[in-house]
């Protein structure tokens, strides 16, 4: 049987999501009543994907569950465990020899392919007791009591290392429920102490263990005014761990997810931009799905988690032009340092009760190329593309797809050697509630205004040696690692700036490749 999995990373805590929970959800056969409304599609991938996902802020984990289960259950109508299904869940039969069941039987209950780890107890109590608590049991949760402090120092070196050998096993226990394991996924947050700390070393865990596998990962960035004072440090820190030790990393800004919500919200209010969206019933809503009652962050947690619901779209569901997971990185990286990405969304208000009139085809394109759609601010239009990739999901023709790119292509600056560098993929299952939606991946030098801006307050800080006597005075943590990390940071900008010179030389390229 093919089954897939997935996983999350938070600020403040860390969820390897893994096959050890039981579902029973309103809407789901098996588990439900007879009315089912799971998965009627299904087709045949012979790669599957482990994702590690996390509570990022407040509850990315949940909001990605919940609306997971609610696409799924949107698609399946026949109850059918389905390849689509397996991606996220086991079928758990415990009347059977080993549990799982195999794909194209009825569910039975399903499983969420999860570990959870957080430092703290609050996040996975309230897991535990919500409406998604039968999605896991005790044994995938790992936790401490006191957290990491907003240290990445705690987080990276003192639970890291006491944790390492339970997680590692939880890791190799879902992987051996897959086939063909194809990728990782890791969702956490930068400013905090275990997102960053604890988050960057569950990633190197996966290097050493899986060498062979892909590892994405989405990164929330604090913004200027985050009320972690230490939180410049404890990203720069983690970057240098992404840099080194990651295939992909998708960096979404906190302050992004802010006024796109603040945007949405405002339309609810106001009615304009001939939008009809109806008050309360944005991206903050759950209606439709299992959580029914509202959390303060469930419209930013919604965003992030429809980004890893779109990229994984054409490995879990069948189309006419399906993009294998780890394709994102074997076309839109071509240097290894350099393989942060830039992400944005359309429409942004997928999986919502939202009265408002579909996007044209064209009007999609454009907007997936404009800083409102995007969850980093940033600009790549003044700034170089090294690749790019379309991930379309709905009723799109691959003749509408290659007209927008050429009718796009003179607006979008591309570096001279990689003029064709699009990938595209089109799956025919739209997102629930719409006809069609775009997700566009960009490698691109903007980046780099990000991570400027990121050192520049790092430096504050460190040019004062303000609050170093709380990171060395953990084990492991040396003065050392954060000169090392700053000049990781320096050298990640240059290699950008570099290559917007006009006059780029090869042998630089060669050196970062080495």
């Amino acid at each position: 049987m093919l089954e897939r999995g997935i996983t999350c990373l938070v600020r403040g805590a860390v969820a390897l999501v893994l096959p050890e929970a039981v579902i029973c959800c309103p809407g789901f056969p098996g588990c439900f009543p007879e009315k089912s409304s799971l998965g009627a599609e299904s087709w045949s991938s012979s790669n599957t994907s482990l994702s590690l996902v996390g509570q990022c802020g407040n509850q990315v984990g949940c909001r990605f569950w919940d609306l997971a289960l609610r696409e799924h259950a949107h698609v399946n109508q026949t109850g059918v465990y389905d390849e689509a299904l397996s991606s996220f869940f086991r079928n758990v039969d415990q009347r059977r020899e080993g549990g799982a069941d195999s794909t194209g039987g009825r569910i039975t209950s399903l499983k969420a392919r999860a570990v959870l780890v957080d430092m703290e107890e609050g996040v996975l109590g309230e897991i535990l007791q919500g409406p998604l608590r039968s999605l896991f049991n005790s044994t995938q949760l790992i936790s401490d009591v006191s957290g990491s402090g907003n240290n990445w120092a705690v987080g990276h070196h003192t639970y890291g290392l006491t944790y390492r050998e339970q997680i590692v096993d939880q890791v190799r226990k879902a992987a051996e429920h897959c086939d063909c394991l194809q990728c990782f996924f890791l969702i956490h947050s930068m400013g905090g102490g275990t997102g960053s700390g604890l988050g960057t070393f569950v990633l190197k865990l996966l290097e050493e263990e899986f060498p062979e596998v892909c590892r994405i990962v989405t990164s929330v960035y604090p913004t200027a005014e985050d009320d972690v004072i230490t939180s410049p440090y404890n990203s720069v820190l983690a970057m240098k761990e992404l840099t080194e030790h990651a295939d992909c990393v998708l960096p979404v800004d906190n302050q992004s997810l802010v006024d796109i919500v603040g945007k949405i919200q405002h339309m609810s209010n106001t009615g304009k931009l001939g939008c009809t969206i109806k008050k309360d019933c944005t991206i903050i809503s759950g209606q439709g799905g299992v959580v029914k009652l509202e959390k303060p962050f469930d419209a930013m947690n919604n965003i992030v988690a429809n980004l890893l619901l779109n990229i994984t779209s054409s490995a879990r569901f069948e189309g006419s032009l399906n993009m294998d997971l780890n394709e994102i990185a074997m076309n839109l990286v071509p240097f290894p340092r350099l393989h942060y990405l830039v992400s944005s969304l359309t429409p942004l208000y997928t999986l919502a009760d939202i009265n408002i009139p579909p996007r044209r085809l064209d009007q999609m394109f454009s907007d997936a190329f404009s800083k409102e759609h995007q969850l980093i601010r940033a600009d790549p239009k003044h700034n170089l593309y090294l690749a790019c990739a379309l991930m379309l999901r709905g009723n799109v023709q691959l003749s509408d797809l290659r007209r927008n790119i050429e009718r796009l292509k003179p607006t979008l600056p591309f570096i001279p050697w990689n003029q064709e560098g699009w990938k595209t993929s089109l799956c025919s299952v739209p997102p629930v509630c719409h006809s069609h939606s775009l997700l566009a991946l960009a490698n691109n030098t903007c980046v780099k205004s990000t991570f400027f801006e990121l050192r520049e307050r790092f430096v504050k800080l460190y040019r004062r040696k303000a609050h170093l006597h709380h990171y060395l005075a953990v084990d492991g943590m040396e003065l050392a690692g954060f000169n090392e990390a700053l000049s990781s940071i320096s050298d990640l900008i240059e290699d950008y700036t570099h290559l917007e010179s006009p006059l780029m030389p090869n042998a630089p390229r060669l050196a970062i490749a080495t």
